[in-house]
């Protein structure tokens, strides 16, 4: 099973967490516990993981989807609790210091066995993919990068079965017509219109939600 729980979002789905602009996602599946992206604010983040009863020192790897505030806004923080993790970040981010390892990525390529990234497109940002059962599972910071170049960096390694992350602007919704799970969080502009497209396949964001795959 793929477990993924939002931590940090512009909603909450819980009372006691607190939401702001950004995102941070943990995704624990096949002995592995990653956390993608670390929000804006590390403060906000702790206090969340705390909430979710996370353990900063149970996480062994942190994706970085790209270098913008509200994605690395946390990363200190993490790392003065966590600094044994080894970092997956996108070519062009550089500066992190505290990590045990840190490994770059400039081309689709597994990361982990059943953990791929898309690597950096578009000089800008690097998604992850998660294998489960159903298919794919593709986590997206922001979708700076067409959407059609996410998942067109995902596809050869398997079937895309559903999308977690930032949206963007993005509106072909004929991409996501196959995929058997839809949830868009932060910067999503056209959620409503997600929703009415798909019914079935939708679910909403918010820190504390959490999906089982």
């Amino acid at each position: 099973m793929v477990k993924v729980t939002i931590i940090y979002d512009n909603t909450t789905c819980e009372e006691n967490l607190e939401a702001d602009w950004g995102f941070a996602a943990l995704i624990e599946a096949y002995g592995r516990t990653l956390l993608f992206d670390t929000g804006a604010n590390g403060e906000i983040l702790l206090r969340n993981m705390r909430v979710l009863k996370i353990d900063p020192m149970s996480i062994s790897d942190l994706f970085i989807s790209h270098g913008h505030f509200d994605h690395i806004g946390g990363l200190s923080h993490f790392l003065n609790e966590n600094g044994k993790v080894v970092l997956h970040a996108p070519v062009s981010f550089r500066g992190v210091r505290q990590a045990k390892e840190v490994r770059y990525y400039d081309k689709p390529q597994k990361i982990h066995d059943h953990f791929i990234t898309t690597g950096e497109l578009e000089q800008i940002e690097q998604s992850l993919a998660v294998e489960t059962e159903k298919g794919l599972l593709v986590i997206a910071g922001c979708s700076h990068p067409a959407m059609e170049k996410i998942l067109g960096a995902s596809s050869p390694f398997g079937t895309i079965y559903g999308i977690v992350g930032g949206l963007h602007g993005f509106d072909q919704f004929h991409l996501f017509a196959k995929m058997g799970l839809i949830c868009p969080t932060h910067c999503t502009q056209h959620v409503a219109d997600l929703e009415k497209h798909f019914p079935g396949t939708y679910t909403q964001g918010g820190a504390g939600r959490i999906l089982e795959i």
